[in-house]
């Protein structure tokens, strides 16, 4: 493989390791319809500020998300809405798996 197709490779990995942990999918599954507040991330999750401070940082390092600063809280807001698609084509997968195994549990 050569360099440049092997970088490429690297940072389409980069992308999807930072999608691999649960909790940053969730994130982003909220970040669907609208901008969100560390805080309120933080609320929802159930985790302490630190821990969802580093998903988001892991998420906008990779580009996926990109904070806006309002008066003294800062928002997180999806940087290319597409993601989301690639949650949808997962949940296809899912769902494709689970028949697969309940056809095969009937035989």
């Amino acid at each position: 493989m050569e360099a440049k197709l092997k970088r490429t490779y690297e940072a389409k990995g980069r992308i999807m390791k930072a999608l691999s942990h649960p909790t940053r999918l969730f994130i982003v599954d909220q970040l669907r319809d609208q901008p969100r507040c560390v805080r309120e991330l933080t609320k929802m999750i159930g985790h302490d500020i630190s821990t969802v401070s580093k998903h988001l940082s892991v998420l906008r390092n990779a580009g996926i998300v990109t904070d806006q600063k309002k008066g003294t809280q800062v928002f997180y807001v999806l940087r290319i809405p597409c993601v989301l698609e690639f949650l949808k084509c997962a949940e296809k997968v899912l769902k494709a798996n689970a028949d697969e195994l309940a056809s095969a549990a009937t035989v």
